[in-house]
């Protein structure tokens, strides 16, 4: 799946929406999203500013470099058991 758009970009059609310029309608017209989008966005984005969805993207990178020095130890826990039960 693509993204078109970026977390900064999601958070400021919120705060466009929100701000009470434009009624949600024609801001999904004028975004190309459509009010299912919007909502899913609301939830996930809608408590966040600009610099908390930066703080998130960090989190998640960190959390997946983790994740991964994780399964490689615990590869090479496996490989070490192994060998010892051979001997």
């Amino acid at each position: 799946m693509k993204k078109r758009f970026t977390e900064e970009q999601i958070v400021a059609i919120l705060r466009e929406g929100e701000v009470g310029q434009k009624n949600r309608r024609a801001t999904c017209r004028e975004h190309g999203i459509s009010s299912p989008t919007y909502y899913v966005w609301k939830r996930k984005f809608g408590s966040m500013s600009e610099p908390d969805v930066k703080r998130l993207r960090e989190l998640e990178k960190e959390n997946a470099r983790l994740k991964r020095l994780l399964a490689e130890r615990e590869l090479a826990i496996d490989v070490m058991k192994e060998f010892l039960e051979k001997k």
